[in-house]
């Protein structure tokens, strides 16, 4: 039984440092040559291809809404390849995609916009070249049907490639690819101006704090906090905190343990353990086993102060989880679905904290 803890433990402990590494790839491979040329990103050339399978079509209205989309974040765009730029956009939008590949850097080929080995419908892939050379950086976006002359004929449209076109154009004008390019490029600064802009949606404002806390932008805290004054950002702002530097940590805490809201509680919580795993930062497991042993605690806010102790292995932490796993398991409530999402992040604690114990 112990082995298996110990692999468990160990896995688990590999993955979390596999996690924090991969949201820093994305500028850990470039040279230093490289950074700089990203910091400077001005002006965008914006190259779209358009084919459908009678051949190549025309794509000046999609080159339109990408380069509309690129300027909401504030970049400049060329069409013209002599114009001066300081990176190249490609955008190839097919009725029936070419496979191309997924990127090997950066974590993204899980990821639900990373190109699909399996799709075979319209898509676009997006692309960029920094330097002349490719970066292995790659997103695609899909239609939601796979056969386009199908789809096409469903609702009497005469051309099956075109009609494919104008849903991938669709999807683009949905689709936050300049959100993503502007964290690729580590450019927080124009993220953090779009989220004091009355023209961003609160969906944009939640997706910007969650790229923001994913860059582990230092510079964001300050937005991060004022943030927390709205309800609607709160609980992605606190999260984005917790990938953020240690600052964070007084503020969580604190929202922890005084918010009315269960929901900031528990995304506090979450925090503390993002943070606490990150940076081996034991401080915060004092505070989380108060809250854990709090009678007062809701079951879904002491949730997630169980996995977060599980982040943070301490031996401090081990005898106040099996207390508690000992209290749920008297509980016999079979069809409560909080109690057992409860129950399962007690014992995934358990294991790391006791392996932990016993094999550090």
């Amino acid at each position: 039984m112990r082995t298996r803890f110990v692999v468990s433990g160990l896995g688990v402990c590999l993955a979390l440092s596999l996690l924090h590494s991969l949201a820093l790839a994305y500028r850990e491979y470039f040279t230093p040559e490289q950074r700089t040329q990203l910091e400077h990103i001005q002006t965008i050339l914006v190259h779209v291809l358009a084919r459908t399978d009678q051949g190549e079509a025309q794509s000046t209205a999609l080159a339109d809404i990408v380069a509309e989309r690129l300027s909401e974040v504030g970049y400049a765009t060329v069409r013209d390849p002599a114009t001066p730029h300081d990176v190249v956009f490609r955008v190839k939008c097919e009725q029936r995609k070419t496979w191309e590949g997924t990127t090997a850097t950066g974590g993204d080929a899980d990821l639900p916009d990373a190109p699909a080995r399996l799709w075979k419908g319209p898509a676009c892939q997006l692309t960029y070249l920094l330097g002349g050379m490719k970066i292995n950086w790659q997103k695609e976006v899909r239609t939601e049907f796979e056969d386009a002359v199908a789809a096409a004929q469903a609702i009497q449209a005469a051309d099956p490639g075109v009609y494919s076109l104008t849903k991938l154009q669709e999807a683009l004008e949905q689709y936050e690819f300049p959100l993503l390019l502007a964290a690729e490029w580590g450019h927080a600064d124009r993220l953090l101006k779009m989220v004091d802009s009355p023209d961003t949606s609160q969906a944009r404002k939640i997706k910007i704090m969650s790229l923001l806390g994913e860059m582990q932008a230092d510079e964001a805290l300050p937005k991060l906090k004022e943030a927390l004054k709205d309800r609607d950002l709160a609980k992605q702002a606190l999260v984005a905190m917790g990938n953020l530097g240690k600052d964070g940590i007084p503020l969580l805490i604190d929202m922890m343990n005084s918010s009315p809201q269960l929901e900031i509680q528990a995304a506090a919580a979450k925090g503390l353990g993002q943070i606490g795993g990150i940076h081996g930062d034991v401080s915060v497991v004092l505070p989380l086993l108060g809250k854990l042993q709090d009678p007062k605690t809701d079951w879904t806010v002491l949730t997630e102060v169980a996995w977060a102790l599980g982040k943070i292995p301490d031996k401090r932490a081990i005898q106040p989880l099996y207390d508690l796993d000992r209290k749920l398991q008297a509980i016999r409530d079979p069809d409560n679905v909080i109690l057992k999402k409860l129950k399962e992040a007690v014992f995934w604690s358990i294991k790391q904290c006791d392996t932990w114990d016993q094999y550090s």
